[in-house]
């Protein structure tokens, strides 16, 4: 019950938020037309009633990454403080609406969702990522995580750790072929500490932890730990 509860406040707080923040951002830009914005506008309509019948209807809520958040944080004395005051929630459950909203096949809105929270919070998550349940980012301030990325259940991230690709393929024109796998793919029970970068289409394993201020390129097999080599005396 209290789940619920905290999922249906969630989905009330961020949804007004960026229903409001869309409409003013859409109705004061002179670049969009308006059969655009009345296009855009029934569209967000339609798949936010959509969206609110999947919550109500799936085992997964937001609430998951709440509870990730506080039972993760020795410094978290309450679910509310975690709700209000901690921007992984914030930028985590725009995200959750956008992605439902891209898969659903509503143009340009999910992004201008998911950048919002970039703006506000610092953590850069791409809507057509795809992110299990039981997720947190502790701090969260300069997180990176590119669209093609891959995360399992229960994974947790620090500050600064991105997830991003080595390099684009180019097509007989010189531009980058969009489309591809070019990001990690991070499976269940990871933690990647602070200022991590892992770029390119690699696996890091179930249960690997890897340790702050690396560069990683190359798979990383399940259960290991990664950190710097400790310098010479």
């Amino acid at each position: 019950m209290k789940r619920t509860l905290y999922s249906k406040f969630i989905m009330a707080y961020i949804l007004l938020g960026v229903l409001g923040t869309v409409l003013i951002a859409t109705l004061g830009s002179s670049l969009i037309q308006n059969h655009i914005l009345e296009d855009t506008g029934a569209a967000l309509y339609k798949e936010a009633i959509s969206l609110a019948s999947y919550q109500a209807n799936t085992d997964y809520s937001d609430s998951e990454d709440v509870e990730a958040a506080y039972n993760g944080d020795p410094a978290a004395e309450s679910y509310g403080e975690v709700i209000f005051c901690y921007p992984a929630i914030k930028a985590i459950s725009n995200y959750r609406i956008a992605h439902e909203l891209l898969e659903l096949g509503v143009p340009l809105i999910p992004r201008i969702i998911t950048e919002m929270a970039h703006s506000e919070t610092g953590i850069d998550i791409h809507p057509a990522a795809k992110i299990g349940s039981y997720f947190t980012i502790d701090h969260g301030t300069g997180v990176v995580i590119g669209a093609t990325s891959i995360i399992g259940n229960n994974v947790k991230l620090y500050q600064g750790v991105t997830l991003g690709a080595k390099s684009f393929p180019l097509d007989a024109d010189g531009k980058p072929i969009k489309g591809i796998p070019r990001h990690p793919i991070l499976e269940d029970n990871v933690i990647v500490y602070s200022n991590a970068t892992i770029l390119g289409r690699i696996t890091i394993g179930h249960d690997a932890t890897v340790g702050g201020n690396i560069w990683v390129t190359e798979n990383v097999p399940a259960g290991a730990r990664i950190v710097q080599t400790k310098a010479k005396k």
